[in-house]
């Protein structure tokens, strides 16, 4: 931060332009970012006094040390950009969207010989989407059955009629489940009529597939195959989880999102019930953290801007609990994101206001129900926390750090560095280190080097920052952990000890003692083991900073094992790479066949130039073709 900052001097600056604001503290974290019509009368009317903020904007207020501006070309354009701020800096007075979910799509590819697959985005692409759905499980159910019953490919080779992929098909062509393109027998309009069907199933027609599951499951029962029967059981379910009866059916068959809220203290629930070709699909429910003062609206317009900033999916209508100072500005946004006209709707009476109330029922209810849940979540966090500052008499503990060794015999030695803010892992900062200077199997030489490496980044990097008068307090390895969470005791806590007196760093270090059982048994900190309350969330919070700490230690091993062990002797031919290599077992049944295979022939596979080809065969063959 810049001690020169004069709040005063800057706000006489600020430009009569549209653009977005950040407000930092003294630590350098941004606390909020807004937008703005006119940034000089925006951002100077958050320093004057009594015009009626509300204690919540007081407080961010007090806290301001500085503050920043990008000016932008429009409204629209400012809109955008606070949407990708607030999505990159999670600042504490906005109010957040605390789960971030993605739904699964069912995508029908536009190739000649189309295919149909699960998806969790929704691209810009010429493929037709289908959802979103709210079970992936019955999703995935759901194309396995529309493949099978269509004989549709699953494969991604490039077919077309007249031309064979492949010598022989693959097994699902002589099981019946395939049509075999690859066999360039199957003509376009052959194959198109087959998912003319699938697509009419996607697009509402289910009754055909479920009174034939019904008859086979039927079937199966009367000849006493009680397992056939029980599967088919299982997958008539999931087909009528995708494409269930529907309770809410609108004649028009438009695509439409119903948006509503309950909203207590700091705590709101949005409920949103997905509206697709007239059906209602599924519906889902959105935590958010808010202020006690934040109104309806200032709520709905957050989750609008904070969930279709990133959902693949635009209605073509969304019916709100409440009006919008902004709705013609969202609209402008959401119609660009959509390429066609979104509307924005408050209904007041008949069915469609019907909708928006039983939205809110459902926010009420979910709210209502969570609040317990919500204490627990927090004494599992926070609460925990505080339970292990009392233990070690230490306070303002947020940032934890833990390090855990994998190896086996010394082959491969690793490191895993996870991190916990305010008792909740933060995956974005965790790091893996592949071991460089220690060969055999000792855990606390590799301590050491881990430790040693994250530190010295670490400072490195905020040198680096501080010469270019950026701010030092942001980023896995700039920040420095409250406390160094040990996997041991005395051993692993020294090592510790001794890096940090190496490099002039004063971080308490605490160490997880297990007992004989490989249990956690209490907490080491200043040469005493401290006991700790086996049934207290602080217990609890040690016991998943440990787990956490070994798991991504043993995954980060185990995927250098298996790149190890995945090797193909076309990894040895000069100039084939992954893509190639993948391009020729694709194209033969073997290493052999690809050995045996003449120069033209290897030009037909896809990707390989006539370059390519000869080195191949040149290979396989020890003679250099020109």
């Amino acid at each position: 931060m810049d001690n020169t900052f004069d709040i005063q001097d800057e706000l006489n600056k600020l430009p009569k332009s549209p653009g977005v604001y950040i407000m930092r503290d003294k630590n350098d974290d941004v606390i909020y970012v807004g937008k703005a019509v006119n940034l000089h009368n925006r951002v100077r009317s958050y320093f004057r006094e009594n015009i009626g903020r509300g204690p919540w904007i007081d407080r961010m207020v007090r806290l301001i040390a500085y503050f920043e501006y990008i000016v932008t070309d429009s409204e629209l354009e400012a809109l955008v950009l606070e949407n990708n701020l607030i999505k990159e800096h999670r600042p504490k007075y906005n109010t957040m969207l605390v789960d971030d979910k993605t739904y699964p799509y069912i995508k029908v590819t536009s190739e000649d010989y189309p295919r149909i697959l699960f998806s969790r985005e929704m691209k810009k692409d010429r493929a037709r989407y289908f959802g979103p759905y709210t079970s992936a499980a019955a999703v995935k159910d759901t194309i396995e059955l529309i493949n099978k019953l269509y004989k549709l490919r699953t494969c991604n080779a490039k077919v077309a009629y007249g031309k064979r992929t492949t010598d022989r098909p693959c097994l699902n062509y002589h099981i019946g489940q395939c049509v075999a393109p690859c066999q360039g027998e199957v003509t376009v309009k052959e194959y198109g009529a087959r998912v003319e069907q699938a697509l009419e199933f996607l697009g509402g027609n289910y009754d055909p597939i479920i009174k034939k599951l019904e008859k086979d499951m039927t079937e199966a029962s009367e000849s006493l195959d009680f397992e056939r029967a029980a599967s088919i059981r299982d997958l008539l379910g999931s087909v009528r989880q995708v494409a269930q009866k529907q309770k809410i059916e609108n004649s028009d068959g438009e695509d439409r999102d119903i948006i509503a809220l309950s909203h207590k203290e700091a705590d709101a629930v949005v409920q949103v019930f997905f509206i697709r070709g007239g059906r209602m699909i599924g519906r889902e429910h959105f935590f958010l953290k808010t202020d006690e003062e934040s109104t309806d609206e200032d709520i709905v317009s957050s989750f609008i801007k904070q969930y279709y900033a990133g959902t693949p999916y635009i209605p073509k209508e969304m019916y709100l609990p409440c009006e919008l100072t902004e709705t013609e500005l969202i609209e402008d946004w959401l119609s660009d994101i959509r390429r066609s006209r979104v509307h924005i709707i408050v209904p007041k009476i008949g069915q469609k206001h019907k909708l928006v109330e039983l939205a809110a029922q459902n926010a009420e209810l979910i709210l209502d129900k969570d609040k317990e849940r919500l204490k627990r979540e927090q004494g599992r966090t926070i609460g925990a926390v505080k339970e292990i500052e009392d233990i070690l008499g230490i306070k303002g503990l947020t940032r934890m750090e833990a390090f855990d060794i994998s190896n086996i015999s010394g082959f491969e030695n690793v490191g895993s560095m996870v991190v916990f803010e305010s008792g909740r892992p933060k995956r974005s900062d965790y790091r893996k280190f592949k071991i460089k200077t220690v060969a055999g199997p000792d855990d606390y030489a590799c301590m050491r080097e881990v430790l040693t490496r994250r530190f010295k980044h670490g400072l490195a990097e905020r040198q680096e920052l501080a010469d270019k008068g950026e701010s030092t307090e942001f980023g896995s390895f700039t920040r420095f952990p409250d406390i160094l969470m040990m996997d041991g005791g005395r051993g692993q806590v020294n090592i510790a000890l001794e890096v940090l007196k190496e490099l002039k760093l004063d971080i308490p270090v605490c160490g997880m003692v297990k007992d004989d059982n490989h249990r956690t048994r209490g907490l080491y900190y200043n040469n005493v083991e401290l006991p700790i309350d086996r049934t207290g969330e602080g217990f609890k919070l040690i016991t998943r900073i440990q787990d956490e700490a070994h798991r991504f230690a043993i995954t980060y091993h185990r995927s250098l094992r298996a790149k190890d062990q995945v090797h193909s002797v076309l990894d040895e031919i000069p100039g084939v790479g992954p893509k190639k290599r993948k391009s020729l077992m694709m194209a033969f049944d073997s290493i052999d066949d690809i050995k045996n295979a003449d120069i033209e022939k290897l030009c037909e596979v896809d990707g390989i130039r006539r370059s390519d080809a000869k080195i191949i065969y040149s290979f396989f063959h020890g003679d250099m073709v020109k």
